[in-house]
C-alpha cells in the first residue's frame, strides 16, 4: 500500500516538474474536481443528491442538444443522396429515350427506302421481256470473267442486255452469235456500272477487280456509309434501268478500298435470265 502511494506522489511530481505554469493550475483544478466529485458521490446528503441529480441533468440535456445538428446533417445528407439518385435515374430514362427516338427514326427512314426501292424494282420486272439461258461454258481467267449462254439472235437476244441470276444483275450480253451469248460478268476488270447506295441514294461507280467482289470508286470522300447497305444499278447513263440489286456495301475489309460483295456467287451460274427492258436502245 505504502509502495502504490509512494508511485501516485512521484507520478504527481513529476507531472509537476514537466508542466509550465497554466498547465499545472489546470492539473490541480482537475485533480479537486475529480477528488470533489468522488466525495460527493459518497456522501448520501439531500444537497448532494440534488446536486447529482441537477449534474445528470445537465449532462443529459448537453447530449440531447449535441446530437440534434449530428442528427439533421445526416437527414440532409440523406436527401442530398435521394436526390442525386433521382437525378442519376433521369439521366438513364432520358438517353434510354433518346435511343429508342433514334432507332424510330432510323426504322421509319429505312422503311421509306425500303419502300422507293422495291417499287423501283417492280418497275423494272413488271416492264420487261425476259429469256431463261443455261450457261454453257464459264470463261473464268485471271482477267476475263464471262459466261456463254444457249440463247443467240435466233431466241432474240440483243447486246446490252442485261443477265440476272434470279433477281440479282450478273453481267450484260457483250458478244451476239444466231445460236449462242456471251455475256460480261460484273467482277470483270472491264466492268463499269452506275449504282446507287441504299440508304440515302448515295451514286458512284462498281468496277470489278477480277476476283468474287467488286469495289466503289469515284465516291465523296466525307459521305458516311453503313456497313452492309445495299447496292443496286442506278440507271445512270442508260446502261441498266434503275433499282436492280447487285450486292451489299463493305467498308472495313483488308483491301485499301471499299467492296461489294456479290448477291449471287457467279462461279456457281447454271441458268440466268436475260433481260430487256421496255425503251432499251442497246
Amino acid at each position: 500500500m505504502a509502495t502504490s502511494r509512494d508511485d501516485f506522489v512521484i507520478a504527481i511530481r513529476s507531472a509537476f516538474i514537466k508542466k509550465g505554469n497554466k498547465q499545472r493550475f489546470s492539473l490541480i483544478g482537475l485533480i479537486f474536481f475529480s477528488l470533489g466529485l468522488l466525495i460527493l458521490s459518497k456522501i448520501n446528503l439531500p444537497v448532494t443528491n440534488y446536486l447529482k441529480i441537477a449534474l445528470n441533468e445537465i449532462v443529459y440535456r448537453s447530449s440531447f442538444i449535441v446530437s440534434i445538428p449530428e442528427k439533421k446533417i445526416q437527414d440532409l445528407s440523406n436527401k442530398i443522396q435521394d436526390h442525386y439518385n433521382v437525378y442519376n435515374d433521369y439521366l438513364l430514362v432520358k438517353e434510354k429515350i433518346k435511343i429508342l427516338q433514334s432507332k424510330k427514326y432510323n426504322t421509319q427512314f429505312l422503311e421509306e427506302e425500303n419502300k422507293r426501292l422495291k417499287k423501283t424494282i417492280n418497275e423494272y420486272i413488271y416492264n420487261s421481256e425476259e429469256l431463261i439461258a443455261k450457261v454453257l461454258i464459264d470463261k473464268n481467267s485471271p482477267f476475263l470473267k464471262s459466261i456463254i449462254v444457249n440463247k443467240g439472235s435466233k431466241d432474240n437476244v440483243k447486246l446490252g442486255m442485261a443477265v440476272l441470276d434470279q433477281s440479282y444483275l450478273v453481267g450484260k450480253i457483250v458478244e451476239v452469235n444466231y445460236s449462242t451469248s456471251r455475256a460480261l460478268l460484273i467482277s470483270d476488270l472491264n466492268s463499269k456500272i452506275p449504282v446507287g447506295i441504299e440508304p440515302g441514294n448515295i451514286q458512284s461507280i462498281l468496277t470489278g477487280t477480277g476476283r468474287i467482289n467488286g469495289k466503289i470508286e469515284y465516291l465523296e470522300t466525307d459521305i458516311s456509309i453503313e456497313d452492309k447497305s445495299i447496292v443496286y444499278t442506278s440507271g445512270s447513263g442508260g446502261l441498266f434501268k434503275p433499282g436492280i440489286p447487285i450486292g451489299t456495301y463493305h467498308k472495313e475489309t483488308e483491301e485499301s478500298y471499299e467492296i461489294v460483295n456479290f448477291f449471287s456467287k457467279l462461279s456457281q451460274l447454271t441458268f440466268v435470265k436475260l433481260v430487256s427492258f421496255e425503251g432499251d436502245n442497246k
